[in-house]
């Protein structure tokens, strides 16, 4: 009996917990600065030769209800060089709406520390965007794909 209501505490806790987590971290800002790593390349086999990637910066935007504006999404190397500007102009991001922008396999300006600054703002306090990089890369018919997490790095709460 007591092995049955374990069993049956661990699965509920198990059900309950991703919503527990959800609600501690909804957070809600009215813009910010979001720092995101971006790698050209990594090394890997005995020789550490580097395997070239392919890189996607995604902005999601993911309030229900309201829109923002993605200011800029400025593109830096290794060693901290404005490479370019992907937002020649503010773009307005409707509910839940998405835009990406593509750093091709064979572009190796960027280096293995390369990254992006994303800023974006809204007039009242929305729910914060995931702002993320995904790489990709095959070599020898292996493929490798890793995401990294943006880091905001500038916050503007109203």
């Amino acid at each position: 009996m007591i092995k049955k209501a374990s069993i049956a505490l661990l699965w509920l806790s198990w059900l309950i917990s991703p919503v527990v987590l959800a609600d501690n971290n909804l957070k809600l800002s009215s813009g910010q600065t979001v720092y995101v790593s971006i790698y050209s390349n990594v090394f890997s086999g005995p020789k550490e030769g580097p395997l070239d990637l392919s890189a996607i910066l995604s902005v999601r935007n993911t309030d229900l209800h309201n829109s923002f504006t993605l200011l800029s999404a400025t593109y830096f190397d290794t060693n901290g060089k404005k490479l370019m500007e992907y937002i020649p102009k503010p773009i307005t991001l409707k509910p839940l709406e998405s835009r990406h922008f593509t750093i091709k396999e064979k572009d190796k300006t960027g280096g293995i520390g390369a990254n992006f600054i994303v800023k974006w703002e809204s007039k009242k306090n929305i729910s914060s965007p995931i702002v993320e990089s995904i790489m990709l890369g095959v070599r020898y018919g292996q493929g490798i794909s890793f995401i990294c997490p943006g880091k905001v790095i500038v916050e503007n709460s109203q």
